[in-house]
């Protein structure tokens, strides 16, 4: 291991390899303690009438998934040289509080038997907390600065408003730049989670994000969140062997919230705040679905599509399950390599 951390390419592939193998190989088991234990995915009435068989499908493989990819960027960076660890300590702290607060959900949605599990206002009272606590840690311990970048345009000084408290050298708190990443740590977050919806799709797509993401991270200098990403995209596609149509897991809440934090807090540590909402553009558009569903409905009593998320639309139009996964798995792929071409060069 000594010797290839001269080669911090393979240092990031081996991440992959030992998340992915970790994943492939801890989940047939946890599939059968789950099944044993018969903890298994309420699925909501309201959904496609063909979701229904899915009902008491093992979920929480998000808890492996974060097994996978914690141990393997750790094990990668501890043994690699001249490696910044705090940057990436930060984000898996992040990834795992948030993982805690995804896992509370999913126990309380076997236990009480229905598809809703903590109280939104619960849910959301967690995610802005571990939002604000990373993110002044990252500004105060990484040196984050608190302006956003929107390649070949400009950036935008989110630092004009800060107190800073006598401690030390001075503990800074740049509120409105809190205010901008915990509404895109939250949202990314509670994004993946609506994406969530079909066999294979959060994690694919989730995957294609952080392979792009990584690149970002290597090219920036951020090897230890490049080893970060790396091994969690490992763990997503040890995690779709067993999650691809049909599904013999879920991830869950614990799966899909960490996973939208960990997006989220990488494209902060990377300062790609602005171009992460192109790169997990699908995730957005997934989320935007819900709210302008909820919106109009409101209003108007109508319903802009069939079903939200808007997945749900596409089966509501006749599109079969992988049909929709893998279209829209494309459609992730183009956005990623949109997001990597205006980071680079400044180009949409």
């Amino acid at each position: 291991m000594h010797a290839s951390s001269s080669y911090p390419t393979f240092q990031v592939f081996l991440a992959v390899f030992i998340a992915m193998a970790i994943a492939m190989i801890v989940l047939p088991f946890w599939i059968k303690l789950l099944k044993h234990k018969q903890i298994g995915q309420q699925i909501r009435a309201d959904g496609p009438q063909r979701h229904l068989v899915k009902q008491g499908t093992p979920t929480m493989g998000g808890v492996v998934i974060l097994l996978a990819m914690t141990v393997s960027a750790l094990v990668v960076a501890g043994f690699s040289k001249h490696i910044h660890l705090l940057p990436v300590l930060l984000v898996i702290m992040a990834t795992l509080l948030t993982g805690a607060l995804g896992l509370i959900d999913d126990i309380t949605k076997v236990f009480k038997q229905r598809s809703l599990g903590l109280t939104p206002k619960a849910k959301l009272a967690g995610q802005i907390l571990i939002s604000v606590l990373f993110c002044l840690a990252a500004v105060n311990w990484c040196d984050v600065t608190p302006v956003i970048d929107f390649p070949s345009i400009g950036t935008i000084n989110l630092g004009i408003l800060t107190t800073t408290i006598p401690i030390g050298d001075g503990f800074q708190i740049p509120w409105l730049y809190v205010i901008f990443v915990t509404l895109l740590i939250a949202g990314m977050s509670n994004a993946v989670n609506l994406t969530d919806g079909l066999d294979g799709l959060a994690g694919g797509c989730v995957l294609i994000c952080m392979l792009v993401m990584a690149a970002i991270a290597f090219a920036t200098n951020n090897l230890s969140i490049a080893l970060f990403c790396g091994a969690a995209a490992g763990a997503c596609i040890g995690f779709l062997w067993h999650n691809t149509y049909p599904a013999s897991i879920f991830m869950g809440d614990t799966g899909s919230l960490s996973l939208g934090t960990a997006v989220g807090a990488i494209a902060v540590i990377t300062k790609a705040e602005v171009v992460v909402l192109v790169i997990g553009g699908l995730f957005v558009a997934e989320a935007l679905s819900v709210i302008i569903q909820v919106l109009v409905f409101k209003k108007t009593g109508k319903r802009v599509f069939l079903m939200a998320p808007f997945h749900h639309h596409l089966e509501k139009k006749g599109w079969s399950e992988p049909q929709v996964v893998t279209r829209l798995m494309i459609v992730s792929g183009i956005l990623g390599c949109l997001g990597f071409a205006w980071f680079f060069t400044g180009l949409l």
